[in-house]
C-alpha cells in the first residue's frame, strides 16, 4: 500500500476541541456590567439622587432663614443703639442749657430784690424765655412737684421736716432746685424738701 492510500490520522486534541462544548464557551461578561444593567441598582440610584438634593435644599433654606433673622436683629439693635446715643447727646446739651438757666434765674432773683432798676435784667429775662421755649419744643417739661406726693422717679429728697399745718406726710413742701423731664424720662430730678409726720401726731 502506498503512502497516498493510507488513511488520514486525525489529532485527538483537535477532535476533542471540536466536539467539547465547554471548551468553546465565550468568556463571562464583567461583573460591573451585569450590576450596572440590573434594574434594582438603577432604581436605587434614582431614589437617592432627588432625596439628597431635597435635603441639601432644605439645609440651604434653613441657613438663609437664620442669616436673615440675625441680620434683622442686628439692624434693630444698631438702630436702637444709634437712637440712644443721639438722645444721650441731645440730653447732655440740654442739661448744660438748664444749668445756664439756673444761673440766669438766680441773677433775675437777685435783681428783683434790688429796688434799683437794672436795664440788663429785661434782656436776661428775654434770654431765659427764649431758652425755655426752645427746651419746650424739644419736649422738655418743667416738673412742678410742690404740694404733690414725693416720687423718687422724679424727685430727690434733700431734707425732711415736720409737716406744716394742712400738709400730709410724704408731700413736697418746698422746691430747692427745679426738675426737668423729657419723654416720660427724668432729665434732672427736682431737689425737694419733704414733709414727715411729727412725733406724736399721725399724718
Amino acid at each position: 500500500m502506498t503512502r497516498r492510500d493510507r488513511p488520514a490520522r486525525h489529532d485527538d486534541r483537535t477532535s476533542s476541541a471540536e466536539h467539547d462544548p465547554a471548551a468553546s464557551t465565550e468568556p463571562a461578561p464583567p461583573e460591573s456590567a451585569t450590576t450596572a444593567g440590573a434594574p434594582g441598582a438603577e432604581g436605587a440610584r434614582g431614589e437617592a439622587g432627588p432625596a439628597g438634593a431635597e435635603e441639601t435644599a432644605d439645609q440651604y433654606k434653613d441657613r438663609w432663614l437664620r442669616a436673615e433673622a440675625e441680620l434683622q436683629n442686628f439692624r434693630r439693635r444698631a438702630l436702637r443703639e444709634w437712637d440712644e446715643a443721639r438722645r444721650d447727646g441731645e440730653e447732655r446739651v440740654m442739661l448744660e442749657m438748664i444749668a445756664a438757666l439756673d444761673d440766669l434765674d438766680r441773677a433775675l432773683e437777685a435783681a428783683s430784690k434790688d429796688p434799683t432798676t437794672h436795664p440788663w435784667s429785661e434782656g436776661v429775662r428775654l434770654t431765659v424765655q427764649r431758652m425755655r421755649e426752645y427746651l419746650a419744643r424739644q419736649g422738655v417739661e418743667t416738673l412742678e412737684p410742690l404740694g404733690k406726693p414725693f416720687d423718687p422717679s422724679f424727685h430727690e429728697a434733700m431734707l425732711e421736716i415736720d409737716a406744716p399745718q394742712g400738709r400730709h406726710a410724704g408731700e413736697v413742701v418746698q422746691v430747692v432746685l427745679k426738675g426737668y423731664a423729657r419723654g416720660g424720662r427724668t432729665l434732672r430730678p427736682a431737689r425737694v424738701i419733704v414733709a414727715r409726720a411729727p412725733a406724736g401726731r399721725e399724718a
